[in-house]
């Protein structure tokens, strides 16, 4: 395997889109009632164009002000420094915070040396003021640092990495297919977070287009579970990195591509 999960933590969130902590081993669910129970997974894959990160979580630090994201990478074998791309589904807090991080008062790039890679819309809406779930002061740093990347729809940046608009979270949310090591990896964002949504279809609230990111989520997985794609689910609180595996009454079911 070339890709990691990052994970940095199990929250619960309710309808003020706060990402509440949540432990399972002393914090019960009954006592916060209308939440849902998510998991945050960052990926990384090595690749030959250099380590790509998907989405930067949530921004959370440790006890010394380091930026927990920076620890994960670590853990799994890796220099943060190496980071050459970071691919941003899209801008929402739990997703783009971990693009910074605070050094003496000031917010710095987490990864000075990586082309941070945005739609150009999603940019620009998360600059309008119609949502909260944007965290703009982040965004200027990365628009002064001459690191950011805008890409219009769909396209290729290099032999390994390709991205499509799919706009069903997000007017411009955007998802990342990467050819690395023989496999096809797929990363779809918050269109594609959970494995049961590949299962049990429904049009989710919280979507800015949910019948869209319905159909999408049957179209990824149709057509990726025939092709072997490998599957990076962001918010999976049980299989983040999943493979596609034959049933003998037909169909695919989705295993843990990391045993």
């Amino acid at each position: 395997m070339q890709a990691y999960s990052l994970f940095e933590g199990s929250f619960s969130v309710d309808a003020s889109k706060k990402f509440i902590p949540f432990d399972a081993s002393k914090d019960s669910k009954k006592d916060r009632p209308g939440s849902i129970f998510i998991h945050v997974h960052p990926f990384l894959i090595e690749s030959a164009n250099g380590l790509l990160l998907l989405d930067t979580g949530i921004g959370h630090t440790n006890p010394e002000g380091g930026l927990q994201l920076h620890d994960n990478i670590q853990k799994v074998g890796f220099d943060p420094g190496d980071v050459r791309y970071v691919l941003l589904s899209h801008l929402h807090k739990d997703h783009a915070s971990g693009m910074v991080v605070e050094k003496e008062g000031n917010f710095r790039l987490a990864f000075p040396d990586a082309e941070y890679v945005v739609q150009q819309g999603e940019w620009e809406d998360a600059y309008s003021g119609k949502s909260d779930s944007y965290k703009t002061e982040i965004f200027d740093v990365l628009q002064r640092s001459g690191n950011l990347v805008l890409v219009d729809g769909d396209g290729t940046l290099n032999n390994e990495i390709s991205y499509e608009v799919s706009g069903g979270h997000t007017p411009h949310h955007q998802v990342f297919h990467i050819h690395v090591g023989g496999e096809h990896y797929f990363y779809g964002g918050d269109e594609a977070p959970e494995p049961e949504q590949f299962f049990r279809q429904f049009a989710a609230k919280y979507d800015y287009d949910g019948r869209r990111s319905m159909a999408l989520r049957q179209q990824y997985w149709d057509q990726g579970s025939v092709e072997g794609w490998i599957f990076l689910m962001y918010h999976s609180t049980n299989i983040a990195i999943g493979r596609p595996q034959p049933k003998e009454s037909g169909g695919y079911r989705l295993v843990d591509a990391t045993e």
